[in-house]
């Protein structure tokens, strides 16, 4: 078999267009700033390395380098969408390797910001709250304080406790934990907000699919916990010892805070704890549950008017 690189030149030399323009394009290749400044740092690359890698260095120069040419990571003109080309040299070769533009990265940090927060049954519309919109009073001043110490101390290491909101119905506790996720957001912590009442339900549902150990390791795991609304779900002892205990237990000991809003203090929701769907009073279990929410979390209280009426 004849080397390919004669018969092209032979071919080349039956072809005076071909040539021609070959040359053409070889001459605004090597012309190139970027490429002339690439070979002027490389002396030791040899001329017939150089033309056999015309191609790449043509994709190099024909290519939009770290978005100059690109409005978009959709609109993207490059061969490899998101990726830029690089002139590199390994043994006295010429390679081109991509890496990711910026257009590329700053789409994968909105991408993952927008999965940081993840919720089970939440409202959409607390997941536009904002601690800059949340109005201000004496009543709240206490409130707004914990949270601000718990993210100033989260940029350098995440604090071993949340906090327990709980105040009457309507005063913006649910609020209160979306505007904390999107702030725990923007300094990539990841959250898990649960509507303790579904969450119940979403429990015993996964029973059926075996996926119940999964996801309780789930919620033991991630960043930071949220329940929203405890004690507002049916007791069921089952729930409070095998599922809430646990998740409670694997971060009071892994010291992963945990944040909680409810209606009723410490104090109330241990006597809502302690009566259960098959009757009778286990005060030593309850109690049990509530030593641990206070190992994960500062029990802050939250007053005021109902925001929903107004």
């Amino acid at each position: 078999m004849k080397p390919v690189q004669s018969e092209i030149q032979k071919w080349m030399k039956q072809n005076k267009n071909f040539k021609e323009n070959y040359l053409n394009v070889r001459e605004e290749v090597l012309n190139d700033p970027e490429i002339s400044e690439f070979l002027s740092l490389n002396p030791q690359l040899s001329q017939k390395e150089i033309d056999k890698s015309l191609i790449k260095l043509y994709e190099y120069k024909t290519q939009s380098k770290q978005c100059d040419k690109c409005k978009s990571f959709g609109q993207c003109i490059n061969m490899i969408q998101g990726y830029s080309p690089i002139l590199r040299t390994d043994n006295d070769e010429i390679h081109l390797v991509y890496e990711k533009c910026h257009n590329r990265i700053d789409y994968e940090k909105q991408k993952e910001q927008q999965n940081l927060i993840q919720s089970l049954y939440m409202p959409k519309d607390i997941f536009n709250a904002s601690i800059n919109s949340i109005d201000i009073d004496n009543q709240r001043q206490p409130v707004i304080h914990e949270m601000l110490n718990f993210l100033k101390e989260a940029k350098t290491s995440l604090p071993e406790k949340g906090l327990y909101f709980f105040g009457p119905f309507g005063v913006g506790k649910t609020y209160f934990l979306g505007a904390l996720a999107n702030e725990l957001k923007r300094i990539k912590i990841s959250s898990m907000l649960i509507y303790m009442p579904e969450f119940v339900r979403e429990m015993k549902s996964s029973i059926k699919d075996d996926s119940i150990n999964e996801k309780i390791n789930y919620f033991k795991k991630t960043d930071v916990l949220m329940l929203d609304d405890i004690g507002a779900e049916t007791q069921s002892a089952w729930f409070r010892d095998e599922i809430l205990g646990s998740i409670l237990q694997y971060r009071m000991m892994e010291n992963l805070p945990v944040f909680f809003t409810s209606n009723y203090s410490l104090e109330q929701l241990e006597e809502q704890l302690a009566t259960t769907n098959r009757g009778g009073s286990e005060t030593v279990k309850a109690g049990r549950i509530i030593e641990r929410i206070k190992q994960v979390a500062q029990a802050v209280e939250l007053t005021g008017e109902n925001r929903r009426d107004s």
